[in-house]
């Protein structure tokens, strides 16, 4: 159990690419800092030197599915000792962008990989520690390819093929249906401002 200072929290953003969640990421952390808390914002794969230099590995090198999955679990426990931890134990709320949710979809639903394996690896990496609050960008597949096709340069997930787009989208859903306590889904092809007032009356709540 990690003893969190001033009731800190672990907020985290997951979605499908093209989801728009890195939209909100900002304005959420503005909003949390305007009630006058401190708040880091990181994301996975990354967070950390090392981390960083993985995501590189991630996201531009092919390599076998396994390898995938312990490498995005390596730079998660660097980014859990380094940088989400030694925060939350500061009082410092904090704000990832992607966290464990990701590799059950993407690496899990995605590509195929036995859950029971990303199961081992959750307990292992991180113990008890989970968000207190995931939230769960929601996008058809038409939108999330729309806002993609506006990329000019896409990583080897965002080249991926739709099926495995929907592959990804129904293990989110999946673990929203498993945790509903703590992954609140959002409509994301709604205006900003309408996804923004459901975010405020999430975060009142916390």
């Amino acid at each position: 159990m990690i003893l969190k200072k001033n009731n800190a929290k672990f907020i985290t953003l997951e979605g499908i690419d093209g989801a728009g969640k890195s939209t909100h990421l900002n304005w959420l952390a503005e909003r949390l800092r305007s009630q006058g808390k401190n708040v880091l914002v990181t994301r996975e794969p990354g967070g950390t030197p090392l981390g960083e230099a993985l995501r590189e590995l991630l996201l531009h090198q092919a390599m076998n599915l396994e390898t995938e999955a312990l490498l995005m679990f390596a730079a998660r426990r660097e980014h859990l000792d380094k940088v989400i931890i030694p925060a939350l134990r500061e009082g410092t709320w904090v704000i990832s962008d992607r966290f464990t949710d990701a590799s059950f979809a993407y690496q899990g639903g995605g590509r195929g990989l036995d859950e029971s394996k990303l199961k081992i690896l959750e307990q292992w990496v991180q113990q008890d520690l989970q968000p207190d609050l995931t939230l769960l960008f929601d996008v058809t597949l038409e939108v999330s390819r729309q806002r993609l096709s506006a990329n000019a340069s896409l990583d080897r997930f965002e080249q991926e093929k739709q099926d495995f787009f929907q592959r990804v989208r129904e293990a989110y859903l999946k673990r929203a249906a498993q945790f509903p306590e703590r992954i609140r889904v959002i409509d994301s092809g709604r205006t900003l401002n309408e996804i923004q007032v459901d975010l405020e009356d999430i975060v009142s709540s916390i």
